[in-house]
């Protein structure tokens, strides 16, 4: 029987997921279809915690589990609270078990890259848009596939072939800096995360791999609002000064999406979504993991069952399971940043 041809666009941890678990049950007619020019054409993002019974459970379907554990930090499920003010610890939960282990996003999507059989990733070749069977490139030209798996994030193209829904503001900004050796902010973070927060003003900073922190002033903010390195320490003016030494540097803007609550589509044979295309949410800790957990299930339903019957099954599930998670990390990220500052 000659395999099914499918077509995933996207080649972030979600998409390249689905395409291990497929060519591991034997699809090997699989092309995975990524705008960017190769792997090293932007930076990956920081780090994740993949968790027991979601992410990691995606890396054991992809036979990848020990692998991943090499490159696990596990001491990364670290956090502590400081006061921010004094800089004081004031909440301690040290590393123990297993159950959320950090890994940096580009550490976790080349293992996965070098998974695949080679040349399933089309680079620099991205979907425009698609509809059921048929995947549009950006010079005009068309392909045909059995399935087309929209596995393109955020901004997805694949979406509006099931779903006229768009992203929409949160209300909330997060503002992005990094840090590489810097004794006194590994001190601070600790091994995994560290937060402090009053007023309307939160600091996150997390420990990657190799001695660097990423960290982030999280607050409500207009979806426009791009401060300078003094407007946003006037912000913090109050907070301890080793807590405003992780806002120096570099700002990297990220105003925060979701798609609406709840986001359903009809059953549309022939395509289907994944990870964020399917239920953009809240950077909480869990997107990740559902991408992974979205690309295993469906890989998996497609194997047992075949294309058609596969994806149906897939979002018999993975639909309520979505909306379920976003009812509660929706509301859950304005209770955490409280009321928007007056001065932004």
């Amino acid at each position: 029987m000659t395999s099914p041809r499918i077509a995933i666009a996207g080649a972030g941890i979600g998409g390249l997921t689905c395409a291990r678990v497929l060519q591991l049950h034997g699809f090997d007619d699989v092309t995975v279809f990524e705008r960017e020019s190769s792997p090293e054409a932007r930076q990956q993002g920081g780090t994740i915690d993949l968790h027991a019974d979601s992410g990691q459970e995606a890396v054991r379907a992809a036979g990848l589990f020990e692998q991943w554990r090499a490159l696990a930090r596990f001491e990364g499920q670290e956090q502590r609270k400081l006061d921010h003010a004094t800089a004081e610890l004031v909440e301690h939960q040290p590393a123990e078990g297993d159950f959320r282990p950090e890994i940096d996003r580009g550490q976790l999507r080349g293992l996965l890259l070098g998974s695949l059989a080679p040349g399933t990733v089309a680079w620099g070749l991205g979907v425009e848009s698609a509809k059921p069977g048929e995947v549009t490139f950006p010079d005009g030209s068309t392909s045909a596939f059995d399935l087309v798996i929209g596995a393109d994030g955020a901004w997805s193209r694949v979406r509006a072939a099931v779903s006229p829904a768009t992203p929409l503001y949160t209300g909330v900004m997060f503002v992005e800096t990094r840090h590489d050796d810097e004794k006194a902010l590994l001190g601070l973070t600790g091994g995994g995360t560290m937060v402090a927060d009053a007023e309307g003003l939160m600091l996150w900073a997390q420990r990657n791999s190799g001695d660097h922190v990423r960290a982030y002033a999280c607050l409500r903010a207009r979806e426009d609002w791009r401060p300078s390195n003094a407007e946003l320490l006037d912000l913090y003016a109050d907070w301890h000064p080793s807590l405003q030494a992780f806002l120096a540097g570099e700002l990297v803007h990220r105003p925060l999406y979701s798609l609406p609550v709840p986001h359903t589509w009809e059953h549309t044979p022939g395509v289907t979504l994944l990870g964020d295309a399917a239920h953009l949410q809240p950077p909480l800790g869990v997107g990740a993991n559902l991408a992974m957990q979205d690309a295993a299930d469906l890989a998996l339903a497609i194997a047992e069952h075949g294309v058609r019957d596969g994806v149906r099954a897939y979002e018999s599930v993975m639909l309520p399971r979505s909306v379920s998670c976003a009812e509660q990390t929706n509301p859950a990220l304005l209770e955490m940043v409280g009321e928007r500052p007056a001065r932004v």
